[in-house]
């Protein structure tokens, strides 16, 4: 069992937990929780190690056996020190460290349905409109600069698994400008023609501007045409996580349609 907080195992997590530097230079991220660890293992992710405590349920005791058997490094850890890596308010008494290669992971192609979340700050946010480009079969996430990292411990956490199924890739304008060449790029915006009104069904890539300042210059310079979501009530603007979920599933409405 690892009692002492100085454990390199430890001071891996606790750098993880930072900065986005930290995590490109480990090559890891961290995924917390039951499920989490669950998703990752369906995927068969890569497992640099994981840690558990005494509290860890049934379900979890059940998934650290599966994972030892097939060879994943696994320790436990006193609770105290559980929770002082924890980043929840209910540790579930699992932590896993899980090498990153999404941001290398190939793009499939053709390419004809692809994500871009612009100047999106807020992890939650994020990691709902990662969690929806999983769901509705997202080809592709590329993350702008100034979008927050995909791997934040926020993030992953809101993602529910969603990391382990999408390619997720932090690129240039001029790299996303490459990347979307043939495909329709539209442009959330209150502005924007009605997403009911407008064919979806072509190789598109959606872009979600940020919170607070909506897209950058760069991201109104790549798109063709704006899109919005026609609302009935006295309401102004849906946040970017529930708005991209909404067009994401219209293009699956449309597509599924004909």
């Amino acid at each position: 069992m690892i009692t002492s907080a100085q454990n390199p195992k430890l001071k891996l997590i606790r750098a993880l937990q930072g900065r986005t530097k930290e995590r490109r230079e480990a090559g890891a991220f961290l995924a917390e929780g039951v499920r989490l660890v669950e998703e990752a293992q369906s995927a068969n992710w890569p497992f640099r190690f994981v840690l558990f405590d005494e509290t860890l349920n049934e379900r979890g005791r059940s998934q650290v056996e599966s994972l030892k058997s097939s060879g994943v490094e696994v320790d436990e850890v006193s609770i105290t020190l559980m929770k002082s890596l924890s980043e929840t308010e209910t540790p579930q008494g699992i932590l896993a460290v899980l090498n990153d290669f999404t941001r290398s992971a190939p793009i499939p192609g053709p390419l004809d349905f692809i994500l871009i979340p612009d100047q999106i700050r807020d992890p939650g946010n994020l990691g709902t409109l990662l969690r929806t480009a999983a769901a509705a079969n997202v080809q592709a996430v590329l993350l702008p600069p100034e979008t927050t990292d995909a791997f934040a411990p926020k993030v992953v956490r809101s993602g529910m698994g969603a990391h382990f199924h999408l390619p997720i890739h932090s690129m240039t304008w001029d790299e996303i400008e490459k990347m979307t060449k043939g495909l329709q790029v539209f442009l959330a915006d209150m502005d924007g023609l009605s997403c009911w009104e407008t064919d979806l069904r072509q190789p598109l890539a959606l872009v979600i501007g940020g919170e607070a300042d909506g897209a950058s210059e760069s991201a109104r310079k790549l798109a063709m045409q704006k899109l919005s979501i026609p609302m009935n009530g006295n309401i102004e603007s849906l946040n970017a996580g529930v708005a991209g979920s909404v067009l994401m599933f219209e293009v699956v409405r449309q597509r599924a349609n004909g």
